[in-house]
């Protein structure tokens, strides 16, 4: 059996080295590292496969977040509504422009923002909703484009795990995660469903005047050059990387596939454990497994992290602390006990490895192992 991985990109890459290779080459041969054709190419293939007007390619998904909040012209104190339970770029942004985070619970379900909890948190100082499409499954952004239409408020979709996933409104239009709100953002994280050999990320939208103040403050805030408009940023997605992307950019519902095969192997192997929950499938999005999250109950979370790593299976905890309770981020507005769901998942929640190379031999052995050490 290969070795066990959380993700195997030696042998995603084996599978397309051919292209891989051939792409970084010419960029080589071209010698045009910074904002060359493939960059423009990716761009392009990459607007075209999400059904967006504008794709921004950026340094990667946390510049992402934060030319995409500069380019709202939000001003110091106004507030933006993240989940607690999330990576911490999400509010490291929202903090570093000056703006007041304000963090809310999430849906037990989903592990996605509430709307509820973000109706509650709305005040006149809010400006902007940033949902995260969690694990890879989008949150429920018909209620959430409703209300902010109604609380006259931007939504920036943080879609750095989950791209390639569709929501699906009830009216029966689908889109791609990221392409809903004013704007997304999505990192190419080597890990990501879709990533680079480096760093990487980039910006959505369908608004012409936002694209073309995004892509200047990504530039130095430069659209002539050495004439500066906007206070900017310098974030570029590199050449080289860019051609990685558009060798496996053809891949990705193919990639999706096979993460999704996996999950249904082990959601039927842990079916009816009274110790395990499995992911839930919220009808109004697919989900693209960007991680594979159990929520353990009645067990050691912590003990059956570390069985597993004595069996050469890595499990990873997302996030073992929520961002209310962030030693950087302390609030007086908030305290231990305020998020009660939050704070239960970062107690309870084991991901499993996840990616596109996972074979039967592997998921039976990895189940295999997480039902003896619960069942302990």
């Amino acid at each position: 059996m290969k070795k066990i991985q959380m993700v195997d990109l030696k042998s995603q890459y084996l599978k397309i080295k051919e292209d891989v290779d051939r792409g970084i080459q010419e960029v080589i041969d071209t010698t045009s590292f910074v904002k060359g054709g493939k960059v423009v190419e990716f761009q392009q293939e990459l607007e075209k496969y999400l059904g967006v007007k504008h794709v921004i390619p950026t340094g990667n998904g946390t510049d992402a977040l934060q030319i995409a909040l500069m380019g709202l012209g939000l001003q110091r104190g106004d507030e933006v509504i993240t989940p607690t339970f999330t990576f911490i770029a999400t509010a490291e942004v929202v903090a570093l422009l000056g703006l007041t985070p304000v963090v809310v619970d999430v849906d037990p379900e989903t592990f996605n923002m509430s709307v509820e909890a973000v109706r509650k948190a709305i005040t006149p100082k809010t400006k902007a909703i940033v949902p995260v499409h969690l694990f890879g499954q989008c949150a429920d952004m018909q209620a959430l484009m409703d209300l902010a239409k109604e609380h006259n408020l931007y939504v920036v979709e943080d879609a750095c795990q989950s791209i390639g996933s569709k929501y699906i409104f009830d009216d029966g239009r689908v889109c791609q995660s990221g392409c809903i709100g004013n704007i997304g953002c999505t990192s190419f994280f080597p890990s990501k469903n879709l990533g680079c050999y480096g760093d990487g990320g980039a910006i959505f939208t369908n608004d012409d005047d936002l694209a073309a103040r995004m892509r200047a403050i990504a530039n130095h805030g430069m659209v002539v050059r050495y004439h500066h408009d906007l206070i900017g940023v310098n974030s570029r997605l590199d050449s080289i990387q860019a051609a990685v992307l558009q060798a496996k950019l053809p891949h990705l519902d193919e990639y999706i596939a096979a993460r999704q095969s996996a999950a249904a192997y082990y959601d039927k192997a842990f079916a009816g454990n009274p110790h395990i929950t499995t992911p839930y499938r919220d009808p109004k999005s697919t989900h693209v497994f960007h991680q594979y999250t159990l929520k353990l109950s009645g067990v050691d979370r912590n003990a059956v992290q570390a069985q597993l790593k004595e069996k050469g299976i890595p499990a990873m905890i997302y996030y073992p602390v929520p961002l209310h309770l962030q030693k950087a981020y302390q609030d007086p507005r908030y305290k231990q006990g305020d998020f009660p769901v939050a704070e239960e998942l970062c107690a309870t929640v084991l991901s499993l490895p996840m990616h596109t190379e996972l074979d039967e031999e592997q998921l039976k052995y990895i189940t295999d192992a997480v039902l003896e050490a619960v069942n302990q």
